[in-house]
Formats: C-alpha cells, structure tokens, sequence
C-alpha cells in the first residue's frame, strides 16, 4: 500500500443530474465496480482518508451500499452548481476532522480516467494542481477560499491551477456515446 497520501482527505462530487446520460453516473460499472466505488477504492488503497462522497438525496442510499467505508453526504441544492458541492464536502470534512484541511483530493464521478498511480504524483505538489492528461484528480490546496465562492462559481475562473504530468488518460463520462470508452 502506498502511504504517500496518509492524512490527505478527499471529496467525490456525485450529485449531478446526469440528465445527458439518462442514468446515474456514480453507477455505472466499468470492469466490475461502479464508477463512485472504484474511486473510493482508489483513494482509500493511496491512503486517502478521510473520503466523502457528495450526491443526490435519491442516490444516497445506493451510494451509500456502493461505498461502506466513504462518508456520504447529500447535497440538498445540487443544480445551484458545482462548487456547491464541493463547499458541503468540505465542510462534511471539517465536521469530520474538527477543522477546515489544507489541501483536499477532489475528483467529480464522471471524470474517471485517472488511477492510483496518479494520486502519489499530485500529493508530491505543494499547490492546486490537476494531472495531464486525466485532468482528475484535483490537488485543492485553497480550501479556504473555495468556501467563499459562490454556489455556481467556476474553481477555473478562480483558482490558480497548476498542471502535473501524472498517469492516467482523459475521460468525462456525459452522453450515453461517452460509455463506449468504459466497455
């Protein structure tokens, strides 16, 4: 086990409509596990901890099958935006941790095509960056000012986000054509 990442929390964004898709994106299996539990499993096996996985109150309970050893919380608002999300992981994960953390993993469901070899290369960084060519996981080291964002503000228009060859390919799970990749 690697344990590079001791320490590290991480969030899974899974609240989405995933209305292009027409079916849940954290459910979709690729090789045998779904796409939320194979990112838990991921993180967990770098040490990762603690994980939260944001979703949809009608998921929670699946979700929560899927991934026993992930704190999962429901985004009440999820079409207010993205970011919303992500303020309600991290504050899952102060609740958690009794403190704000420095630095997170953030990875959204549908954007799978990184792998654990990819987290030791961002957990090495020292600031916000996201692995080429995956894109996924981000290394989130402004917390802080995440949390000040509005609900439906972009992380890109407001964040400095370094870039880090890591392993791992580019993948964003969208449109039933997008499945293909996964077969």
């Amino acid at each position: 086990m690697i344990t590079l990442g001791k320490g590290t929390p991480a969030i899974i964004l899974a609240a989405g409509a995933s209305s292009r898709l027409g079916q849940p994106k954290a459910l979709i299996e690729w090789n045998g596990e779904t796409l939320v539990g194979r990112m838990v499993r991921l993180l967990a096996e770098n040490s990762c901890s603690p994980i939260v996985v944001v979703t949809r109150r009608e998921l929670q309970v699946d979700v929560m099958l899927e991934c026993p050893e992930a704190n999962i919380v429901v985004n009440a608002s999820p079409e207010e935006g993205r970011t919303g999300s992500l303020q309600i992981g991290i504050m899952a994960l102060g609740e958690e941790l009794g403190r704000i953390p420095s630095r997170v993993l953030v990875s959204p469901v549908d954007r799978c095509g990184w792998d654990a070899r990819t987290i030791p290369v961002l957990l090495e960084c020292k600031q916000n960056t996201s692995p080429v060519p995956s894109g996924h996981p981000l290394l989130l080291c402004e917390v802080s000012k995440v949390l000040s964002l509005s609900k439906n503000s972009s992380l890109r228009d407001n964040i400095e986000i370094a870039k880090v060859n890591a392993p791992g390919q580019h993948m964003n799970i969208d449109t039933p054509a997008d499945l293909e990749v996964l077969q």
